[in-house]
């Protein structure tokens, strides 16, 4: 784990990134915050692109609440098969459809704590949502935040949470908003797991990571 960067360090690191992507956005497809909510809830140990292409068909069909629990639990399954854990992840996502159609009047509701306690809606897919619909600063920390978080000290950290607080307390307010889906890119086709791509890296000048492969 790498030691926290300083203020100006992670200033010039986010500024950076702003000025490669101005507005980076998240790689899920979806049409609504219902269909956010079911495609980042399928996520979870997949790829997006996985994702995506099973729902390009099932959002067409299903993109509310009340039209998901008309095409029901097998219906679903056909759809999502190809993705890992698809049968417990159609259980959840006809449970949580049926909660909002009840409890939310078939909305998506807009607080951590409400959509945490839908079935399969753990912090990091809340924080999603809250990030990617409404605009809200959460930061949803996945495998690659972590890593990219602890090697190069812009918000170290033993666990998701702690990697999450460190985002909010050390990285500065105008960059908050699109935090977490620089972190990711940066994770996902750069700072690799196995071969991170230092030599073209945006800011390699600035990472302490002693493993650099130039």
């Amino acid at each position: 784990m790498a030691q926290q960067l300083d203020y100006h360090a992670i200033h010039a690191i986010f500024t950076r990134f702003h000025a490669q992507e101005p507005e980076p956005k998240g790689e899920l497809e979806h049409v609504n915050a219902y269909t956010l909510l079911v495609a980042v809830a399928l996520s979870a140990q997949a790829t997006d692109v996985g994702v995506n292409k099973a729902t390009r068909k099932l959002f067409q069909i299903a993109d509310t609440p009340q039209k998901m629990l008309s095409l029901g639990e097998e219906g679903l399954i056909e759809h999502i098969k190809t993705i890992g854990l698809y049968r417990n992840k159609a259980k959840n996502v006809i449970k949580l459809s049926r909660i909002l159609v009840e409890e939310y009047g078939g909305e998506v509701p807009s607080s951590r704590a409400a959509l945490q306690s839908l079935p399969g809606v753990g912090r990091k897919t809340a924080n999603v949502v809250l990030n990617m619909w409404w605009g809200y600063p959460a930061q949803a920390v996945d495998t690659h935040i972590f890593r990219v978080g602890n090697r190069t000290g812009i918000c170290p950290g033993k666990d998701v949470l702690a990697v999450e607080r460190a985002i909010e307390d050390n990285i500065p307010v105008a960059f908050q908003r699109h935090a977490h889906h620089w972190l990711i890119l940066h994770g996902r086709y750069t700072c690799k797991a196995r071969k991170p791509l230092c030599g073209t890296c945006l800011i390699r000048d600035l990472c302490p990571f002693e493993e650099k492969s130039l």
